[in-house]
């Protein structure tokens, strides 16, 4: 029987450096961003290798989901999938997912995942960061089960990653492997094609790259999407596991 772990987060959220770190498990299967394609395809969003990805990628959201709800690659019994709320703008979301998965959060300050995102794209609202998707979806889960699913930090993840590994784990009913701590150098065969573009700083690393130590200032637009994802990101913190 296979244990689906859907983590769900924003992007620019330590999701890769995750991703890896459960790819190292000898149990566990990961797959990246599967709903991405699918995603692309609906919104027409500009995003980065979008093209690329769009015919990479199973685009059908039945499809996919069917493809997620099912066993893992390789037989593994454990399949770690990397999602994004904000990917999902079709006929599917978290309530497909309530029974076959369990679904857990991750999260990161507004004002860095802002400093990060800005790099790489456009940033022309705060939806594309997806804060308010993922308050909803905890409140789907809460609503769904009558209690919070597992939430993690990425900050207290980066300045503590064993113990906070540790607590994931327990709260995902898998056992702590310590591989979980590092990984190999450079893109992984699981990366979705958009890496190239996305992942640079993540595919130098072999393992969490420690406390970030103090948030970044931001100013004029960049400094109101941080804020007008303060209160969410703030609800969804009070939540989360701790050291």
């Amino acid at each position: 029987m296979t244990l689906r772990i859907a983590m769900w987060s924003g992007p620019r959220n330590i999701s890769t450096a995750m991703m890896r770190s459960f790819s190292s498990r000898s149990d566990c299967a990961v797959s990246d961003e599967p709903f991405y394609g699918a995603f692309l395809e609906e919104s027409g969003e500009p995003h980065p290798m979008a093209a690329e990805t769009i015919a990479d990628m199973e685009t059908d959201w039945q499809a996919v989901l069917a493809e997620q709800q099912g066993e893992a690659p390789g037989g593994k019994p454990v399949w770690y999938q990397k999602q994004m709320p904000h990917h999902m703008v079709g006929p599917v979301g978290i309530e497909d997912l309530l029974d076959s998965h369990i679904n857990a959060f991750l999260i990161r300050a507004p004002e860095r995942v802002v400093n990060s995102y800005r790099k790489k794209n456009e940033l022309r609202t705060p939806e594309m960061l997806g804060f308010a998707q993922l308050r909803h979806y905890v409140e789907a889960v809460e609503s769904a089960t009558g209690t919070t699913p597992p939430i993690v930090d990425s900050d207290d993840i980066l300045a503590d990653p064993e113990t906070m590994l540790r607590r994931l784990c327990g709260a995902l009913g898998i056992g702590w492997d310590p591989a979980m701590l590092s990984w190999e150098q450079g893109p992984h065969p699981e990366d979705g094609v958009w890496g190239a573009h996305w992942y640079d700083k993540v595919n130098a690393s072999t393992g969490f790259a420690g406390s970030p130590g103090e948030a970044p200032a931001l100013e004029g637009e960049y400094a109101d999407v941080a804020a007008a994802c303060a209160d969410d990101y703030a609800w969804l913190q009070e939540r989360a596991l701790r050291a």
